[in-house]
């Protein structure tokens, strides 16, 4: 007989992996991997995940699964936008990718080296089985909003 998880199981799960994804990126943090701009905006919604956890096990809303859900997916989004940047498939943000063509004055080009941002968006920083860290927030996220999503349609 295989154990089914209930609700509140499963949203314990899904927030437990936010926290721990969360935890994963501080602890590469502290081994020296600097996070860039779009590395923090992935860790926003992973927080909210988490809040949104606790809140669904003090109250028990269902609709705060759904909530949940929509945290996972658009850190998952933003894993994969940021992803895609790193491979080049498209164009990030301008005050965390490198620029265009140097030209001007040497005080311009002085400006604009004043101006780079000291983490890169488009560089990959440390990548594992030809994944970035990026893409593999997106997947593991994925399957968040997917525990996520069976925890709000869950009866009980």
């Amino acid at each position: 007989m295989t154990p089914t998880l209930n609700r509140s199981r499963l949203v314990g799960l899904a927030a437990g992996g936010s926290a721990a994804l969360l935890l994963g990126a501080f602890f590469f943090q502290w081994l020296g991997y600097a996070p860039c701009k779009l590395c923090l905006w992935q860790r926003w919604p992973h927080a909210a995940a988490i809040a949104i956890g606790v809140a669904f096990l003090a109250l028990g809303w269902r609709w705060l699964a759904w909530a949940g859900a929509l945290a996972a997916l658009s850190t998952a989004a933003l894993g994969l936008y940021h992803a895609g940047v790193e491979q080049g498939w498209w164009q990030g943000p301008e005050t965390c990718t490198s620029g265009g063509a140097l030209s001007g004055s040497v005080d311009d080009l002085l400006g604009q080296i004043m101006a780079a941002p000291l983490v890169r968006c488009d560089e990959i920083a440390w990548s594992l089985a030809g994944l970035s860290m990026a893409g593999w927030n997106a997947i593991l996220s994925l399957a968040l909003a997917a525990i996520w999503i069976a925890a709000a349609r869950r009866a009980s």
